[in-house]
């Protein structure tokens, strides 16, 4: 339950720090003063729209705080939600935090964490539910209205079970249409494929031969260059008159010829005799390598000829390498491949979809005979509750048909008929019911489903619209009857037989200034309550009736 409020710098309110009770209170005033801005201060909190205009004007921030009590909550939602958002627990109470600053700025906080605005709303929604006027529309919403008949059949256990099959029959359908679409496309493409594959395949490509033949090509292009330095280097080291080899032996033997009188020259000796040895190597070697070399017009010819076609290919398939092209056929024949074995393929994803789709069926079914039998006790237990206030001949049916097709929430389509006078047709409440019927139907409906499921708190706004004298008394009852010891229930009202009913009275006042205005909300004593409320009857002016008749509607409390 909603515990503590704190609003600061909101539209016309400089600071509100009020706490709440547990059970069923109502909160008053004159028309202005400033009710709804603490209704939209909520809305806010809870994560409405928002932006600098609901700043207080001179001022650079509005804050928005409450403080909730959460040991009589779903603590496995509450849990599982922290947890999944890595937020700390903060015992037995939840806070929410929002605030607006002047230069755009939104924040909004759980706990004194950050977190995002869908964070914030998330949580919010299972923590309170402001019912206004426009809430009484989603009544005619067939998303909501299915909504409360699985609440009252309590089939959440079948509902999970079924979207989890959904979710998987969607998922295989898109699947079976992606390989149709595949298909269709690769077929489109048969015979341009064949054509690759046959063009690949003759071209007999080998990973690595690209770089070889370039090599090749460029020796053979080359080769009389190559070869004329080879046989001059060898000519050189060995071959003239006066050749590398030659002198430095010459040179070893005279070094050789002093070493009995210089002793140093027996190293540079065994030097050169090295160096003439890797001469001899090289010259060996060279002379090898000049045989090997010959310019071959014609195998150039056949060189650059495989080139050719290996740069064609390349292009033409958009690759840089062998490798690539290499990849890109085997792509190629995989797909071929594919083509074979499509039918197979296909006819086992049209299985597999059509046995999810009879188990979803099965599960669907299993969805309408719970909301059937739900939906049977409801009316009657509706048509009963309107009686009392104010509508004695209602009836109200909810039809149950078929769609033609599953959706998310199983096949079911979901229709409230409602008829108020006896000998008129019955048709869709939001063709028939007017604004005060549908409040009262809401009002019955919130109150049917508190047996069933645990509600957050409840601001009702203006839920008394259209209503009066003895059905505003009733309707009063009913929610003080959803306001027990474990449940909140907070309206905002205009009418004195549902203030008297409330056991918490708050007032909502409006002060002016020649600077500024200021909305202020305070409980009430029992004194300030009987005068408030004799107000509320007679007006400006209390007469000492109107005190005695406050008094009588306390007493009935």
């Amino acid at each position: 339950m909603l515990k503590h409020l704190y609003i600061s710098n909101f539209t016309l309110i400089d600071e509100l720090d009020i706490a709440f009770n547990s059970g069923f209170s109502v909160i008053t005033g004159e028309t202005g003063a400033g009710k709804s801005i603490i209704i939209g201060a909520v809305s806010m909190l809870l994560g409405n729209r928002a932006d600098v205009k609901m700043i207080k004007n001179g001022k650079d921030k509005c804050i928005v705080e409450a403080i909730f009590s959460i040991s009589d909550y779903d603590h496995d939602f509450i849990d599982h939600f922290l947890e999944n958002n890595d937020l700390d627990s903060n015992g037995d109470e939840c806070i929410l935090r929002r605030e607006i600053n002047i230069n755009g700025k939104n924040r909004a906080f759980i706990n004194d964490t950050p977190v995002i605005l869908s964070s914030l709303k998330e949580l919010g929604e299972h923590l309170m539910d402001i019912h206004s006027q426009h809430q009484n529309l989603m009544l005619n919403k067939e998303d909501f209205q299915l909504n409360v008949i699985d609440i009252f059949a309590q089939n959440k256990k079948i509902l999970t079970e079924y979207q989890d099959l959904f979710n998987t029959y969607k998922s295989e359908v898109c699947k079976l249409n992606e390989l149709h679409n595949t298909i269709i496309r690769i077929k489109e493409n048969e015979d341009f494929l064949h054509f690759q594959n046959k063009e690949l395949s003759e071209a007999n490509l080998e990973d690595g031969e690209q770089k070889i033949l370039e090599q090749q090509s460029e020796l053979l292009t080359h080769a009389e260059e190559i070869k004329s330095t080879l046989f001059n280097t060898d000519n050189i080291l060995s071959n003239d008159e006066h050749n590398v080899i030659s002198v430095l032996k010459n040179t070893a033997e005279s070094m050789n010829n002093i070493q009995t009188v210089y002793p140093n020259a027996e190293v540079f000796s065994d030097r050169l005799n090295n160096c003439i040895i890797e001469l001899k190597d090289i010259s060996r070697e060279i002379i090898s390598q000049i045989e090997d070399i010959d310019y071959d017009p014609n195998k150039l010819q056949v060189i650059n000829s495989r080139l050719d076609t290996i740069y064609t290919l390349e292009k033409k398939y958009h690759t840089d390498n062998i490798s690539d092209l290499i990849k890109k056929h085997k792509e190629i024949k995989e797909q071929l491949s594919q083509i074979d074995n499509f039918d197979a393929e296909l006819a086992a994803q049209q299985h597999k979809v059509e046995k999810l789709e009879e188990s979803c069926i099965k599960k669907a079914n299993l969805l309408t005979e719970s909301r059937q039998k739900a939906a049977r006790k409801m009316e009657k237990e509706l048509a009963s509750r309107l009686i009392p206030l104010g509508i004695p001949n209602a009836r109200f049916e909810i039809d149950i048909t078929k769609q033609p097709t599953l959706t998310a929430k199983g096949g079911d389509k979901i229709t409230y008929l409602f008829s108020s006078n006896s000998g008129t047709l019955l048709n869709p409440i939001a063709q028939v019911a007017s604004g005060g019927e549908i409040s009262r139907v809401m009002l019955s409906i919130k109150a049917m489903m508190s047996k069933v499921t645990g509600l957050p708190t409840i601001i009702f706004d203006e839920i008394d619209t259209g209503v009066s004298g003895r059905v505003a008394e009733q309707m009063a009852h009913i929610m003080k009857e959803l306001g027990d010891d474990k449940h909140q229930v907070i309206c905002i009202t205009h009418l004195p037989q549902i203030a008297a009913i409330g056991t918490t009275h708050y007032k909502v006042t409006k002060t002016e200034t020649s600077k500024s205005t200021n909305s202020l909300m305070r409980p009430l004593s029992s004194e300030e309550r009987i005068k408030e409320i004799a107000q509320m009857l007679s007006g400006t002016d209390i007469s000492s009736a109107a005190i005695e008749n406050a008094k009588t509607l306390l007493k009935l409390n």
